[in-house]
């Protein structure tokens, strides 16, 4: 049989998100707790995130969602990662800034243990891409439309967007910029 490019890129590019996966979940997690979840998105649900996106940035007015939304349609899928809001419930923590877990909780703050545990996993994610020669990107705003369309469910408050291409040039670098949030409130 004769494999060309269409056969075998997006293959390629979800077997390197599998292994993503598993760097993710095999990361190191503070006190040895797992909060996070996480999963590939391609096709129908790549779509919808690109779209939630541009709907965010346009009702939001941030630009960079929408520019954004394009390097999406431009990859073959999504690996997302996020952290439920879920507490340690150490009793003199605090590195979250609000005193202890409880009073996080009460605050609807976030645990920096679970954020910083997110942090290491994606760091672990985008190594596993950048030693298989696949382009990738960090993407607050995907994360943000992610959360939106619930894809990691309602108890995960936290998620960031990694969007994977295998094409001649990155669609993640030489991007336009957008104005600064400075610049949108006048």
């Amino acid at each position: 049989m004769l494999y060309k490019e269409e056969n075998w890129k997006h293959q390629s590019v979800m077997s390197v998100a599998a292994a993503m996966l598993a760097a993710a979940a095999t990361a190191p997690k503070a006190c040895g707790i797992n909060c996070l979840e996480s999963c590939v998105v391609d096709g129908a649900e790549k779509d919808a995130l690109s779209a939630e996106m541009r709907r965010l940035g346009t009702e939001n007015k941030q630009e960079f969602f929408i520019r954004d939304a394009g390097n999406v349609d431009l990859s073959e899928c999504v690996v997302l990662i996020g952290a439920r809001d879920e507490y340690r419930m150490l009793a003199h923590c605090g590195f979250c800034g609000l005193g202890n877990c409880g009073s996080t909780k009460k605050q609807g703050g976030r645990c920096a243990m679970a954020i910083t545990d997110l942090g290491i996993a994606i760091g672990s994610a985008v190594s596993v891409a950048a030693d298989h020669r696949i382009d990738s990107r960090v993407m607050f705003s995907a994360g943000k439309a992610a959360i939106s369309l619930g894809y990691l469910g309602e108890n995960v408050k936290t998620v960031f967007a990694i969007p994977l291409s295998v094409s001649e040039k990155s669609p993640y670098f030489d991007r336009p910029p957008v104005a600064s949030a400075s610049a949108l409130k006048k």
